[in-house]
Order: C-alpha cells, then structure tokens, then sequence
C-alpha cells in the first residue's frame, strides 16, 4: 500500500497534457473557399504548408484529390512534412480538393445502362478538369507564388481521374501520382483508348508512377499493369515507375504506395 501511494505522489508531481492547462487547438494548415463559375458550386481546399515555408521563394504544388479532411489530407501533409524535416525535399504546398461528389467528378461519361443505374450523377469529369485547369491552378498562382512543378494524388476512382488528365490534359501536371485507379469505369474504353492519346504529339512528358496491391481484385492488377505497359516507353511520357506491392488490398495500398512514390520522385 505504501509503494502505491509513492507511486501517486510521484506521478502527480508531473504536469500531463490536458490537465491543469489551457487547451489550445492544433492547427496545421487552412481552408480556403473557391467559387467555381464551371461547376456552379463553391468548393472547399484544404491547404498545407511546411514549418519553415518562406511565402518568397517559388514553390511546388501537389493536388489531391479526395482532399477532405476525413479523407486523405491530414496523412497526405503528414507524408509532406516527414519528408521535409528527413529529407529537406523542395519547398512544397498541399492543395487537398474536399469532395463535393467524387462519382460525378471523376468519371466521364458512359453508355452503360447499368453503370448509369448504379451511378446517377456520373460523368461530368470533364467540367471538373476544366475547373482545375481554369480555376484552380490559377487561383492557387494568385495565393502563393508557385513554380513550374504542379503535381497529382489520385486513388481509385480519383486515379480515373488522374489517368484520365494525364492521357487528355498531359500539360496540367508533372508528377502523376496514380494509385489503384479504376480503369474498368465504361467497360475499360479509356485503358483501351491509351494509344489514340498517346498519339496526339505532345512537347509535355510529366513522369508518372502507378502503383496497385496485389491483394486488389484482379481486374484493378491487370488494368494497372497493362496501362504501365502501354505508357512505359513511349515519347510524350516521362520517366514510368509501377509497383506493384504484395501486401496491400484497395484500403491499405494509398499510404505506403505514396509513401514509396514520394521516395522515387520527391526524395533529393
């Protein structure tokens, strides 16, 4: 009973967290509001920055999507900020885009009936690039002064999206980041399609890196890697990395695949 007692004492000669104390919020970023003329809704951008950001020097930009807060954001700026303070990587803003409707957003149109059963407000994908290519980027230029480096997460459906910029769009990002994406959306037509796009000549060759779980349905496994292959040697595309990771399904894979992404084309 005696050392119970001196164990108390001891333990309440120390201050803890919480007790005691004022308690102040932990803040590591800001939300700003962009009004969207193209998609006629305002949309919500959760912004990152480092420690030691200095707003005068140039900047790169990483787009998320599934930017939410209670989706990816919080761990996306927790990759940034580790691979800042491990590896001094250049000064880096993280835009992540919060979700209004990802099924709209990220998927372009389609002729199948049951898809469009299952997915009623599907195929405005073209609206939601034209938002970051005529909004977005702008306003985001407006904010911070950015560099030429303007980079995209994109994860499932949001790797659709991603693949789909890429092939379309290739000028509107550097990096791509493409993890898991779900290129079986209208009966696979944009992995089937790869080529014709790929034959629009193009001065831009953004690296890219893909990655899926071998824990994935097998579907999601064949359709990333034969995009790999489709895209791996040809002349608009940049330096291609694919990995493929043994012990991740679709709701593991996101974190250590960028994790791994970032050490290929972040890390100095």
């Amino acid at each position: 009973m005696n050392r119970f007692i001196l164990i108390i004492c001891i333990l309440a000669s120390f201050p803890f967290p919480g007790f005691g104390q004022t308690n102040s919020k932990i803040i590591i970023g800001k939300t700003l509001q962009l009004h969207s003329e193209i998609l006629n809704e305002n949309r919500e951008l959760n912004i990152y920055v480092t420690e030691y950001f200095d707003s005068t020097k140039s900047s790169a930009v990483l787009y998320l999507l599934d930017g939410s807060l209670n989706e990816d954001f919080m761990h996306v700026a927790g990759l940034i900020q580790f691979f800042d303070m491990t590896f001094q990587i250049p000064q880096t803003i993280v835009v992540g885009i919060a979700n209004v409707d990802r099924k709209r957003d990220f998927t372009f149109a389609t002729q199948d009936t049951s898809l469009q059963r299952e997915f009623p407000t599907a195929g405005h994908s073209d609206l939601f690039i034209q938002f970051i290519e005529k909004e977005l980027q702008p306003f985001i230029g407006e904010k911070f002064k950015v560099n030429e480096q303007k980079m995209i997460i994109g994860q499932s459906l949001g790797g659709l999206l991603a693949t789909e910029i890429l092939l379309k769009r290739p000028q509107l990002f550097t990096k791509y980041f493409i993890t898991s994406p779900s290129l079986w959306w209208d009966n696979h037509s944009l992995l089937l399609q790869t080529e014709k796009y790929l034959l629009n000549e193009s001065s831009y060759t953004p690296d890219v890196y893909i990655a899926v779980g071998k824990k994935e349905d097998k579907i999601m496994v064949h359709d990333a890697k034969t995009f790999y292959k489709k895209i791996k040697n040809h002349s608009s595309i940049g330096n291609v990395v694919f990995n493929l990771m043994p012990n991740e399904n679709h709701a593991t894979i996101l974190h250590n695949s960028l994790y791994q992404g970032f050490l290929t084309y972040l890390k100095k």
